[in-house]
């Protein structure tokens, strides 16, 4: 389970370091993603490959299913973990994310996150205003 919250920095070839936490359950390789909300997925391998067989179920007839399908797949990368413990991240993705320097990775369960911290910093200052409002909906389904 990866949890917690990382400030980092890209370097000037676009890599940023993993924190130790996560890279152990990462792994030595693992895949990224666009993700949700302007920001980069990263799974571990075996996470993916659950992800890859429930999307690869979803029916081909369906127009949703086709477009979320090829946003997923077509920005997945796998990567790997460099001796310092950083990763590049590919150039499209960080496009995509926003991020020019300062990293915020953050650990959400089954998955990490990379946002630009200033895109992280926005979306959590909005965000809590509704975070009781979505608890008291989704509790029956949490607790």
């Amino acid at each position: 389970m990866f949890t917690g919250e990382y400030q980092h920095t890209l370097d000037n070839k676009g890599r940023v370091i993993i924190p130790a936490r996560l890279r152990e359950g990462l792994g030595e390789s693992f895949i990224i993603t666009r993700g949700l909300d302007r920001c980069i997925f990263v799974y571990h391998l075996d996470e993916w490959a659950r992800i890859e067989q429930k999307v690869k179920e979803l029916p081909l007839t369906r127009r949703d299913a086709r477009a979320f399908s090829r946003y997923l797949f077509s920005g997945a990368a796998e990567v790997e973990i460099d001796r310092q413990g950083r990763v590049l991240i590919p150039q499209s993705l960080r496009e995509y994310a926003g991020i020019e320097k300062e990293v915020m990775i953050i650990g959400v369960s089954n998955r990490v996150e990379v946002w630009s911290e200033e895109a992280w910093k926005e979306y959590i200052s909005a965000e809590n205003l509704d975070f009781e409002a979505a608890a008291e909906k989704l509790a029956d389904l949490v607790f």
